[in-house]
């Protein structure tokens, strides 16, 4: 049961680092100290997409449910909602190429705006 919680975990850990990789900067116009984590972090998201490496969060995870005896995410509710979120169906290479421009796009936005902003007279 223990590596099933720390499985199901280490899942909530995945989908909360996609969420900052994402909109990470987003928080930056709040707390300016958020850019030295999340740029480094938006990096990573956006190599591991541009590569098509496996994140290992990724591998801690299926680990500890091989540990857990269990073969795939059926059962519990993060399974089943959160999952297919990280881990779509037909997931290609040509999807993952599109998921790193998302988050080039998306983080050039937020920086762009942030950027102009702090610039603007008040």
């Amino acid at each position: 049961m223990l590596y099933r919680l720390s499985a199901d975990a280490v899942l909530l850990l995945h989908i909360t680092f996609i969420a900052f990789v994402l909109l990470g900067a987003a928080l930056a116009t709040r707390w300016r100290w958020i850019i030295a984590a999340h740029l480094p972090a938006a990096a990573w998201g956006f190599f591991v997409e541009l590569s098509g490496r496996i994140c290992p969060l990724t591998v801690v995870e299926n680990f500890l449910r091989a540990k857990a005896g269990e073969s795939g995410y059926a059962g519990g509710f993060v399974e089943h909602y959160f999952v297919p979120m990280i881990y779509p169906a037909g997931l290609s290479r040509d999807i993952q190429l599109v998921l790193a421009g998302v988050v080039l796009i998306a983080n050039f936005a937020i920086y762009g705006w942030l950027f102009i902003a702090r610039r603007a007279p008040r």
